[in-house]
């Protein structure tokens, strides 16, 4: 990497489009556009696995305006990140995956007894999507309830996505199965399947 890395981190030979494209020339988007641009450089310079981390999503308070504010330092660099991959022809062998720690209750949080523009950590149902690399294109699997508070259609385990994940960079989860003291191990625990409905 350290011959690689000046060069790799060097974005003076991109389009000013491109730039206008991820956002690198507005304060809001600059952070983020910068990480998705060096992502894109590094998977068309074969990196393998890249991960890209924003974690100010956090939102337990003020809700309203930090999410508007979260979006608008997001939601642009993410969808150049997609649409710069597909023209380059690079999507189709990428997985995108964009995903939380935790779903959020669909109502306001209650904090020290005082009602809070925030939401609390949900693990009953929440959302994860993914682009490219072997999924259906525009395709929605599963369904809440009309509150987001329950899953009503197509359940899927955080193991089945773990497992479809990696099916999707064509690794079988349950050949990485080991024995530890008297009890199998594997990346989905001892369960997952790959969901096959997303599959492309």
């Amino acid at each position: 990497m350290q011959t690689a890395a000046p060069e790799l981190l060097d974005f003076s030979q991109e389009t000013a489009q491109t730039r206008a494209m991820y956002g690198l020339d507005a304060d809001q988007t600059r952070s983020f556009g910068s990480n998705c641009l060096l992502a894109r450089r590094m998977v068309e310079r074969g990196v393998r696995f890249v991960h890209l981390v924003h974690s100010s999503w956090d939102h337990h308070s003020d809700l309203t305006k930090r999410l508007m504010t979260n979006c608008g330092m997001t939601d642009q660099p993410g969808a150049a990140l997609l649409m710069d991959l597909k023209q380059r022809g690079l999507l189709d062998d990428t997985l995108v995956v964009c995903a939380g720690e935790f779903g959020r209750t669909p109502m306001g949080e209650v904090r020290r007894g005082q009602q809070s523009d925030g939401r609390d950590h949900h693990p009953s149902a929440f959302s994860v999507w993914m682009a490219g690399g072997g999924v259906k294109h525009g395709h929605i699997y599963g369904a809440t309830d009309d509150f987001g508070f329950n899953v009503t259609e197509n359940p899927v385990h955080v193991h089945d996505l773990q497992a479809t994940i990696l099916h999707l960079l064509g690794i079988n989860h349950e050949q990485l199965t080991y024995r530890h003291a008297g009890r199998d191990y594997r990346l989905t625990d001892v369960a997952g399947h790959p969901v096959q409905g997303v599959l492309a």
